[in-house]
């Protein structure tokens, strides 16, 4: 199969920044667009110049693995070796686990590849749509951010109920908490404000919070109900995860996620 440099160039640059986008997303790693997309340019590029080496057996998987390592490493924003490791390993399954499935899904197809030198060509291009499809997914999340940023009541009033206590606090949405806990949203409550509803020295659960200064590991609870006044309305929610702020006189920080929340 004839192979275009331009085609193969573009095909691995599309394919190495959504396999590289999805690890991001899943370690929920900072690391930008751009440092994403020079590490897919410099992947591209190996990927084209990989086949010309000659490599073979357990010296070209070496080279390919050392590859990987170094892609991440550009990629991500490690704040130490256990992300980082964490970053790349998952970076290698994903890529493993797509090379696999597109390798089942050409032969039942019959659709003519290319494997020569551990990369993937096929005469139907892959990488290149899942780099719009991946592109419109995020321009249309962006889009639902703003539209919930400028229809949702930023400033609100947080009733916040654990067990037999209850406290009131002034709590406000913020689109930079991108805090998860198992996939759930983490808001976070001043210290005075926590001590009122739990015991914070008797919390065993932690949860890892990216600030300026770095991470910081903060202890996490779980509210019976929260209630959000908007003033006119007001939502009631169960099961929130709190994470208990590390400065006081604050007001509550919540994540956005809660502002598209329905009534339970």
């Amino acid at each position: 199969m004839e192979v275009y440099i331009e085609y193969a160039l573009a095909e691995n640059f599309c394919m190495d920044f959504c396999l590289l986008y999805a690890a991001k997303t899943v370690c929920k790693n900072r690391a930008g667009a751009g440092r994403i997309a020079a590490s897919s340019a410099a992947g591209a590029i190996f990927a084209v110049l990989f086949p010309l080496m000659g490599l073979g057996g357990m010296a070209a998987a070496a080279v390919k693995a050392a590859s990987g390592a170094i892609l991440c490493l550009i990629a991500g924003r490690f704040g130490g070796i256990k992300p980082y490791l964490a970053f790349t390993a998952l970076f290698m399954a994903l890529t493993f686990a797509l090379g696999g499935a597109l390798i089942a899904l050409f032969s039942l197809a019959d659709i003519s590849y290319s494997g020569s030198g551990g990369v993937i060509l096929s005469s139907v291009p892959v990488g290149i749509p899942l780099f719009f499809a991946l592109s419109a997914v995020c321009l249309a999340r962006r889009a639902a951010q703003k539209f919930v940023r400028r229809n949702i009541k930023t400033s609100v009033v947080c009733r916040i109920t654990v067990g037999g206590s209850s406290v009131s606090v002034p709590a406000f949405f913020d689109s930079g908490n991108r805090v998860y806990r198992f996939g759930s949203p983490v808001s976070v409550i001043p210290p005075e404000c926590a001590q009122k509803l739990v015991d914070v020295s008797g919390i065993k659960t932690f949860v890892t919070v990216h600030t300026v200064a770095g991470c910081k590991k903060l202890p996490v609870f779980t509210a019976d109900k929260v209630e959000i006044d908007y003033g006119k309305k007001v939502i009631t929610l169960r099961g929130v995860a709190l994470c208990v702020g590390s400065r006081s006189g604050g007001r509550t920080v919540l994540h956005p996620d809660l502002a598209e929340a329905e009534k339970c």
